[in-house]
């Protein structure tokens, strides 16, 4: 049987890798994807069963009703906004529209892991710059930016250690790449965010035509089945990439219940509010137990394990606790319900003990 002649950039691609949900036939606790652990907010899945009944019926293509109630929320023109199928989307529409031999994006790493695997089949080459104390080293990013440099994302928070970088240092990273370099915010984690210093990137708009900003329904609002994000940017950016993203791929029932989120303000913010304090008494808990774990601004905890990554993965596995484990790096733990972060706990503390990353 002869094989087709796919790309061979597709030979050093990974595939992405989901952490399983059954153990031994039985459900996992799900604490590696960073969902929420509640289901859409009140009213949404009326919206959502409304929407199913136009299944027959292709989708508006241009998301006119939700980009307009997007726009108003945020107090920018229509034409800054798009919605994609999930912010990725919209990412991968990025790299291809900045696409070009010999072009390359900056990115932090350890950070969102698809950054690499998108940026390689654009055609773009990845520049990836360490994190420094588990942050987006952005002194350093900066340096890395060239004159092939077409696109500079930046996780914030970042996934999967969980910290942000402030306004001030924000600014001063933004002061310092080229006008004619797209950068991008991912904010996909950004309701969660506590700190009086830290800015989300839609207040500097304004000040920066080379910036975007990316959000995603699939966390804060528990629409992760559903597929809906969206990017704030310069018009003329916007406009390229309409050209870039797929035709329909926001189906009709991710944007009826993407427009009854965005009327549930109030709801979201007790909600996420939950979460935080979830946040709060996870790490408390685990730095008690001895572990190393940076403050997070997210709703999941980074436990900066090493060489013990691996094990301590098995070891969750074992109690059927589903982590996210980076082998040799650390393990990612989401906050989940109450009665899943308990099992957490209590299994992270039977793990022997071992002098860890401080932080």
């Amino acid at each position: 049987m002869s094989v087709p002649a796919f790309r061979p950039v597709l030979d050093q691609l990974p595939g992405y890798r989901a952490t399983e949900g059954v153990y031994d036939g039985e459900p996992a606790r799900p604490l590696s994807a960073n969902e929420s652990p509640d289901e859409p907010l009140p009213g949404v899945l009326a919206a959502v069963t409304a929407a199913g009944a136009l299944a027959h019926r292709y989708p508006d293509p241009l998301c006119t009703a939700l980009t307009r109630a997007l726009a108003r929320r945020h107090g920018v023109p229509e034409e800054a906004v798009l919605a994609g199928a999930g912010s990725v989307a919209l990412l991968q529409a990025l790299m291809t529209a900045c696409a070009r031999p010999g072009a390359e994006v900056v990115f932090p790493w350890r950070s969102f892991e698809l950054y690499p695997p998108l940026a390689q089949l654009a055609g773009l080459r990845p520049v990836p710059v360490p994190l420094a104390d588990h942050r987006n080293d952005l002194d350093a990013m900066a340096d890395r930016i060239t004159s092939d440099t077409r696109l500079v994302l930046v996780c914030n928070p970042n996934n999967p250690t969980g910290t942000v970088v402030g306004e001030r240092a924000l600014r001063a990273f933004l002061d310092r790449v080229p006008p004619d370099c797209q950068v991008v915010l991912d904010e996909a984690y950004f309701e969660y965010v506590r700190t009086p210093d830290t800015c989300s990137g839609l207040t500097l708009l304004g000040a920066y035509p080379n910036l975007a900003v990316t959000r995603t329904f699939s966390k804060a609002y528990g629409l992760a089945a559903l597929r809906v994000g969206y990017l704030v940017g310069a018009p003329d950016v916007v406009e390229a990439l309409a050209k870039v993203r797929l035709a329909y791929s926001v189906s009709g029932v991710a944007q009826e219940a993407a427009l009854a989120s965005l009327a549930l303000e109030e709801r979201l913010r007790a909600r996420v509010d939950d979460t935080v304090a979830e946040r709060t008494r996870m790490r408390t808990a685990l730095l008690a137990a001895g572990f190393g774990v940076p403050e997070s601004h997210s709703n999941f905890l980074w436990l900066p394990l090493g060489d013990d990554a691996a094990a301590f993965g098995r070891h969750c596995t074992a109690e059927r606790i589903a982590v996210r484990t980076y082998d040799g790096e650390g393990v990612r733990v989401s906050v989940g319900s109450p009665g899943d972060n308990d099992a957490f706990l209590a299994c992270a503390a039977a793990w022997p003990s071992a002098v860890y990353e401080p932080v």
